[in-house]
């Protein structure tokens, strides 16, 4: 296989991101597919010994087993680390692997990491107990305060973990902040970016070092597979990352990497209107319920923020009702066109209630903590006609009395 003619690393640098969401990373087999090619194989086989000696030795360029690398993969790969502006990507098995490898790849027993208090539920788990178990101390700050971050440093503090904005209080961190604090500690900082992707924000560009993704999310875009990926300098990739991932095994399939491709040929157009379609339907419900939590409307207290550091809202946001679970349980029951579900990033419209899914593990005292109430809905906003999911949100928050 060889890259399309012409794709060099630095001519696929200058291509802006529609372009490289299409064609960056694009190698070609010797038929000339124009998509992709997808290939579904564990091994290799080679010309002579000497070959497959030199490539296990690293003396030599070229495929020995997929979980080490496969031609698909390789090519997903490379098109996030372009659309991210990092020098380097390894794609997982997951959000949650791809997450968990990040962590685990750079700390060791008795280092200690600061940890944001809003995430996604499994991510805190990660912090409250997968951790701990192996010696590494763990404090939670409340990522909006940026002074707690530097206060929590300790000698040993390696690692800063962060979402922003956050899984499903849509805290917005300030990420150049913090990553100048961390920066000046010699810390490393990891930012989940799966609610933006880098269709919507890039955290390099404010100075983070790594960010991590659940893939599955607006990357695929479709709800089809499951997938993860981690971008940063290749020196974390192929010093820290790699020996981790090689000798564990969270690897990507090579058929969820071609699905991935796919989705990022529109991630582009699909982030921005359904962005479009969020801010339309965040007016409409701000004006029916107590509480919203949207980054682009005018009540988040971090709009500023948020508009610095993203192209546009994303399609995610939440909003509480004052009549705790049963009320925002029937809001779920009375959709019609908008699906309940707890997926996010989706082309459809989703919804979900987090204190009894997402956020079910963390229990009443956690989700507390995290500012995660009962009346708590988090919706992602999908491409459906705009008018039709007004009128279906109408309907369900007329039958509660809304």
């Amino acid at each position: 296989m060889k890259r399309t003619t012409g794709q060099d690393r630095n001519q696929t640098r200058n291509w802006r991101p529609a372009t490289r969401a299409i064609r960056g990373g694009t190698w070609r087999s010797e038929m000339g597919e124009t998509s992709e090619a997808l290939f579904l194989t564990s091994g290799y086989s080679y010309d002579d010994a000497a070959t497959v000696a030199a490539r296990f030795a690293g003396e030599e360029e070229g495929m020995t087993y997929s979980r080490l690398q496969n031609p698909t993969v390789a090519m997903l790969e490379e098109r996030i680390a372009l659309l991210e502006g990092a020098e380097a990507c390894r794609v997982q098995a997951s959000g949650m692997a791809a997450m968990t490898a990040s962590l685990l790849c750079q700390l060791s027993a008795g280092d200690h990491m600061v940890s944001a208090r809003a995430a996604f539920g499994s991510c805190r788990w990660l912090g409250d107990n997968l951790l701990p178990r192996f010696g590494i101390d763990v404090t939670v700050v409340d990522a909006r305060d940026t002074a707690a971050w530097e206060a929590a440093t300790r000698p040993n503090t390696k690692v800063f973990f962060f979402e922003t904005p956050a899984n499903p209080t849509m805290d917005v961190a300030d990420l150049e902040a913090i990553a100048k604090i961390a920066r000046a500690h010699g810390i490393t900082t990891v930012v989940d970016n799966a609610f933006c992707s880098p269709a919507l924000q890039r955290p390099l560009e404010f100075g983070i070092d790594v960010v991590a993704y659940s893939a599955t999310k607006l990357m695929d875009g479709q709800g089809r597979v499951l997938a993860g990926a981690v971008c940063g300098s290749e020196e974390f990739i192929n010093d820290k990352l790699l020996p981790f991932q090689r000798n564990t095994g969270p690897n990507l399939s090579p058929f969820n990497a071609w699905i991935v491709l796919k989705g990022l040929e529109t991630l582009d157009l699909r982030a921005k209107k359904q962005s479009e379609n969020a801010l339309k339907l965040g007016e409409f419900v701000e004006g029916r319920v107590p509480t919203i939590l949207h980054p682009w409307l005018d009540s988040h207290p971090q709009k500023a923020l948020a508009q610095k550091q993203m192209d546009a809202c994303g399609p995610i946001f939440s909003f509480v009702l004052d009549g705790g679970r049963q009320q925002a349980h029937a809001v779920l029951d009375a959709l019609q066109l908008i699906d309940i579900s707890n997926n996010i990033g989706d082309s459809r419209s989703l919804m979900c209630h987090p204190a009894s899914t997402t956020h079910h593990n963390m229990g009443p005292e956690g989700r507390e903590e995290m500012g995660i109430s009962e009346g708590m809905l988090r919706i992602n906003v999908g491409l459906e006609d705009i008018d039709d999911l007004i009128e279906d949100m109408d309907q369900a928050l007329a039958k509660v009395g809304l």
